[in-house]
């Protein structure tokens, strides 16, 4: 069989190279960029994250470059007291059969690259940006800006948020701007107050914006991420931005919260950006992954979870239908659409009724979640976390 096409070498595009290797399938990564590397900092990494890093045979190193913290916590940005903690201990790992944990995002990127890399069956080609594909004959030819075209048995377009290879097949024009403006800092450790140098994933909720940090990097740095409802229009990513700019719009936070934003540095802006679920990711031996396929807001940090899901999956399906990719193709979508669309509307759900209500809301929130035992979140995450949703998926005990 001709190689598959991987349009795109992010997170989402060498997982699922890195899958299908490890099937003995051939691919062909096409990235736009001159070099491969992440942009960002730090994500977190739920168990379901781990389940696909062990599927994928990087679990150990991945573990290696984790930071385990010990709890979620939401902090209240108006008070300053504690809303809730959910405990990330044993009790939280017997039941996921993984851990939680935070990772510098280059460091994940590059795992799954070392790794996909070694198989000696993926070819990565930068500096290629796709401009079209065509269909023949049970072939897909992928034609990039300055180079030959590139024929392979199926293209998967693993090309993100403004993907070419969405636009060609679904052509839904621009994501939808959700008016959320996403600040992003990484401070040496000494820099980070000590009285916030907690070992747990804490986000501070506040009207219409939270803020959230975590250490990374072994205790090296802490992660500063603050989000604002500003109601911008137009998407911007990774713009360089001054602290009196990241303080507009968290003037009524508690004071210690705040303090977060003022030791950060070298800040950065993104616009947070989604799509609405579509009920079709397939064209023939075309199909869409991660987030070319159902981009979504920040607030579950599932995005790079998704995408390694995709991955998998979609190796699976190649691997169980043999010499018929374009029914592969349809397995792969009608396992995934269902689960990566309830994501989907999870994340703004979160991002309205928990990070950024105000008033009546706000203390309906500290009500509902102060009632729940830590079995009960545990309950409610078990769709999300237990990697169920993998074909033929098994545990791995951390």
């Amino acid at each position: 069989m001709l190689p598959i096409i991987l349009a795109g070498g992010g997170i989402g595009g060498v997982a699922a190279a890195l899958a299908l290797a490890r099937k003995g399938i051939r691919t062909v990564v096409l990235e736009q960029a001159p070099a491969l590397g992440e942009i960002g900092a730090g994500i977190q990494i739920a168990p379901n994250a781990f389940h696909c890093f062990d599927r994928l045979g990087v679990g150990d190193r991945a573990r290696s470059e984790a930071v385990y913290v010990d709890q979620l916590r939401l902090m209240d940005g108006l008070t300053g007291e504690e809303i809730v903690h959910v405990p990330l201990g044993d009790d939280f790992r017997a039941r996921f059969g993984n851990p939680y944990a935070v990772v510098h995002r280059a460091d994940l990127h590059m795992a799954l690259l070392d790794a996909a890399q070694k198989t000696g069956l993926v070819d990565i080609r930068t500096n290629h940006r796709i401009e079209r594909y065509e269909q023949d004959s049970g072939l897909v030819t992928v034609f990039c800006h300055g180079h030959a075209p590139v024929t392979g048995s199926a293209l998967i377009g693993a090309d993100g948020l403004r993907s070419a290879v969405r636009a060609q097949m679904i052509g839904d024009g621009e994501p939808i701007v959700s008016g959320h403006t996403t600040y992003r800092s990484v401070i040496p450790i000494e820099q980070m107050p000590e009285d916030l140098r907690w070992n747990a994933a804490t986000l501070w909720a506040g009207p219409k914006c939270h803020i959230v940090h975590y250490p990374l990097k072994g205790w090296k740095v802490f992660n500063l991420v603050v989000t604002y409802h500003n109601d911008v229009k137009e998407a911007v990513a990774g713009k360089p931005v001054s602290v009196e700019e990241v303080r507009q719009g968290f003037e009524h936070i508690h004071p210690t919260a705040q303090s977060v934003i003022e030791h950060g540095s070298n800040w950065k802006l993104w616009v947070l950006c989604d799509r609405e679920p579509i009920e079709r990711w397939v064209d023939g031996r075309v199909a869409l992954l991660g987030d070319a396929a159902h981009p979504m807001l920040q607030y579950f940090a599932q995005g790079a979870c998704m995408a390694m899901e995709d991955g998998i999956t979609l190796a699976e399906m190649v691997a169980d239908h043999p010499g018929d990719i374009e029914r592969a193709l349809n397995a792969y979508q009608a396992l995934r659409i269902p689960h990566t669309a309830r994501v989907q509307l999870a994340s703004r759900a979160i991002g309205q009724y928990i990070y950024h209500p105000g008033g009546a809301t706000a203390t309906t929130r500290n009500h509902v979640l102060q009632s729940w035992s830590p079995e009960e979140y545990y309950h409610r995450l078990e769709w999300l976390y237990s990697g169920s949703i993998l074909p033929n998926a098994t545990r791995h005990a951390a």
